[in-house]
């Protein structure tokens, strides 16, 4: 469902789910790679924190955007796709294979 804003954002389709999708997808993507990043949190934590990493991330691709002076809705939606992609990448790549994460109980 978030793609779905995103791609309905670039295509510029004129559709009154555009608005509330796109936003949905600026926050669920760069959420969804730092809370598969931040896996050994507890849940609320992980939430809160993945949340917080969202605005972060939309926040610096704004300010680079206004600082370079090429503000533009769709280089921002790829922008925030393309950092929450690397983001979920380098997640995966320090993800040790074979061991599973064992929890200690207190």
């Amino acid at each position: 469902m978030a793609g779905t804003g995103a791609v309905l954002a670039l295509a510029d389709a004129d559709s009154p789910l555009r608005a509330p999708l796109t936003l949905f997808f600026l926050l669920a993507a760069p959420a969804a790679a730092t809370g598969a990043a931040l896996r050994t949190l507890e849940p609320f934590g992980r939430l809160v924190a993945s949340l917080s990493a969202a605005v972060v991330v939309n926040l610096l691709v704004a300010q680079g955007m206004l600082a370079a002076h090429r503000w533009s809705v769709p280089g921002g939606i790829a922008a925030v796709a393309a950092v929450s992609s690397l983001i979920l990448l380098l997640a995966l790549v320090r993800r040790p294979h074979g061991r599973t994460a064992r929890r200690r109980v207190p």
